[in-house]
């Protein structure tokens, strides 16, 4: 469970270098972000047959999963920000 978060730590973190910008949340906010990004890798993976299903992602594969869900954060909530102020 520690190695998870730890791994978890630091794919999050270099999915926010690799996308940098202003992003949530500090350390436990990265951490589950490096881990759902592994989850997301897995599962997408094991749908293309790269991994069997009691196989895990691959370090960089988490790391793209991450940099997906990034990205999608940073969607959704654009798109929030833009709704907003056009209420106001």
């Amino acid at each position: 469970m520690i190695w998870t978060l730890v791994v978890g730590l630091i794919i999050g973190a270099i999915a926010k270098f690799l996308m940098p910008g202003k992003d949530p949340g500090g350390m436990i906010v990265t951490m589950l972000l490096g881990v759902a990004g592994a989850f997301v890798a897995n599962f997408i993976g094991s749908q293309m047959g790269y991994y069997q299903p009691t196989e895990p992602a691959g370090f960089v594969a988490s790391v793209l999963g991450a940099v997906i869900l990034l990205a999608i954060y940073r969607a959704v909530i654009s798109r929030k920000s833009v709704t907003y102020n056009r209420h106001v």
